[in-house]
């Protein structure tokens, strides 16, 4: 990872960052075959896993929706248990504009961060936001599964991350599936709890019996490589899982998987900068696993450039996670701060 010194007190704009991902036409395979549309369900009638992949939980998040139209066009079925295909946010991906993909991550409120019982006990007809109605027509689909794997991508160019919240079990998961280099330890956000935090997957491992749950960064948004990333997730995980066999993803899902990386680090949140408005701003133009060497550096303004509260790194070695401004507004986390480890145990 890259010191990184900030010197300036400039505001760091949200440059345009251009889509080469098309966006996927969904066609026959929007309806779905669970009555509930977006969601495909295959059952093997054998006993085993109920694994869930998920993708378009935000509208802008195309990479995802790739990975799950080829595993519904390559005709993928479950050797045992049961294998469900989620297609997330249908309304916010109908808006969807390369021109301004920022204004197509959600309809009204992040479909993430409605995961709480409180919030998913609104009837669907008294919903106040078509985010949320999506969310409550799919929690029977989250609440049945064993294994998630949440598929999204980021705001700005990134490398890969896959978090895994705080629970060992996951943590020994994504070792496991030996991809991507940075794994993401962290306990969520402050406006709201996401799905791979939902009910049972937010359970201490003592209470969670075989249940696991991860989400998956894969780049940026309009990458091509993010799709490489979701493809390369959903082989791993549908194999670790039991799903599909070795031989089957090898001949199913040819040239799927990536090269294994060759360390993975953990990267265990510490702390977070939660914006006051929308004019919060950076010092520098952050992209993402940036190391500041010492506590107390100024990265961010909460009014603008040298203006109001300062944020600093609360400890030395702080590794920035998923910066951004993109979604600035009250509430919303800008960036997480992050203590970095390799997964072995070793300090990287």
């Amino acid at each position: 990872m890259t010191a990184t010194h900030p010197t300036t007190d400039t505001a760091a704009p949200a440059a345009a960052l251009t889509f080469t991902l098309p966006c996927p036409d969904l066609g026959p395979w929007r309806a779905g075959n669970t009555g509930t549309e977006g969601v495909w369900q295959f059952d093997s009638g054998v006993p085993g896993r109920h694994v869930l992949i998920t993708a378009l939980v935000h509208g802008n998040e195309l990479c995802g929706a790739w990975a799950l139209l080829g595993l519904l066009q390559a005709g993928v079925r479950p050797r045992q248990g049961v294998l469900t295909l989620a297609f997330g946010n249908l309304a916010a991906f109908d808006t969807f504009d390369p021109g301004n993909h920022d204004a197509s991550r959600c309809v009204t409120e992040d479909m993430n961060r409605q995961w709480s019982p409180e919030r998913l006990a609104t009837p669907l007809a008294a919903s106040p936001s078509p985010d949320r109605q999506r969310a409550i027509a799919l929690r029977p689909f989250v609440q049945q599964a064993d294994w998630l794997l949440d598929l999204h991508s980021m705001h700005e160019r990134a490398a890969p991350l896959l978090l895994t919240g705080l629970h060992p079990r996951n943590v020994a998961l994504a070792q496991a599936l030996g991809n991507p280099a940075h794994v993401v330890v962290d306990a969520g956000h402050a406006d709201g709890v996401r799905m791979r935090d939902f009910g049972r997957f937010g359970l201490p491992d003592e209470q969670a019996g075989d249940c696991r749950s991860l989400l998956i960064e894969c780049g940026f948004h309009g990458d091509l490589s993010s799709r490489d990333v979701a493809h390369d997730m959903c082989a791993r995980f549908l194999v670790t899982a039991g799903t599909l066999s070795a031989a089957d993803c090898q001949h199913q899902l040819t040239g799927w998987q990536l090269p294994n990386a060759p360390q993975q680090t953990q990267l265990t949140v510490t702390g977070a900068a939660v914006a006051h408005s929308e004019r919060f701003c950076f010092v520098e133009p952050y992209q993402g696993l940036e190391t500041i060497a010492r506590a107390g550096t100024v990265i961010g303004h909460h009014d603008g450039p040298g203006l109001g509260e300062a944020v600093t790194t609360p400890h030395d070695g702080c590794v920035l996670v998923m910066p951004s401004v993109r979604q600035a507004k009250a509430g919303v986390t800008v960036v997480r701060f992050a203590r970095a480890a390799r997964l072995h145990g070793q300090p990287s």
